[in-house]
C-alpha cells in the first residue's frame, strides 16, 4: 500500500512538468506580438526614409532590439521545454535544426539569458547615446547603472558555473 501511494505521488510530481507547457505556448504568442511590433518598427523606418523626419539609426536599433527579445523568447521556449518537459523530436534529422538545440543545459540557459539581456540593455543604451541631446542625464545614468548591473551579473553567473563545474562546462 505504501509503495503504491509513493509511486502515485512520484508519478504525479513527474507529470506535473506538463503544467509548464501552456507557459511556453504563451511565450510563442509573445513572439507573435513581437512580430507585430517589428512591423510597426519597419513602418517607422519607411516613414523616416520617405520624409527624412526622425533618426534612422534609432529606428534600426529598435528593430535590432525587437529581434533580440524575440531570440531570447525562442531560446527560453526551446531550452525550457527540452530541459523541463520533454525532448523535441520534430527536428532530430533535420538540417534546419539549430546546432544548440538539445544541448543547452540549465546552466547554459542562464548564461544565454543573461547574455541576451545584456545585449538588449546595450542596444537601449546605444539608442540613448545616439539621441544624447534629448536624453535626460538622470535617466541615462540609470540606464548605465542597470546595464553595468546586468554585465556584472552575467560575469558572476559565468564564474559561479565555472567554479561549480570545475571548468568542465
Amino acid at each position: 500500500m505504501r509503495d503504491k501511494i509513493e509511486s502515485s505521488l512520484e508519478s504525479a510530481i513527474f507529470n506535473s512538468r506538463w503544467l509548464l507547457a501552456p507557459f511556453y505556448l504563451l511565450l510563442i504568442l509573445g513572439i507573435l506580438a513581437l512580430f507585430v511590433k517589428m512591423l510597426k518598427e519597419v513602418a517607422g523606418l519607411f516613414h523616416i526614409l520617405m520624409t527624412g523626419e526622425g533618426n534612422l539609426i534609432i529606428a534600426i536599433l529598435g528593430m535590432v532590439d525587437v529581434t533580440l527579445v524575440a531570440n531570447l523568447l525562442l531560446i527560453v521556449v526551446f531550452s525550457g521545454y527540452e530541459n523541463f518537459i520533454s525532448k523535441l523530436d520534430v527536428a532530430h534529422n533535420s538540417v534546419d535544426k539549430p546546432s544548440w538545440m538539445g544541448k543547452v543545459s540549465y546552466a547554459d540557459l542562464k548564461l544565454k539569458l543573461i547574455g541576451s539581456i545584456v545585449a538588449i540593455s546595450a542596444i537601449d543604451l546605444l539608442k540613448a547615446f545616439v539621441n544624447i541631446q534629448s536624453t535626460d542625464q538622470t535617466q541615462l545614468a540609470w540606464q548605465i547603472g542597470i546595464h553595468l548591473t546586468f554585465v556584472v551579473s552575467g560575469v558572476l553567473f559565468a564564474v559561479m558555473d565555472r567554479i561549480a563545474f570545475g571548468g568542465k562546462h
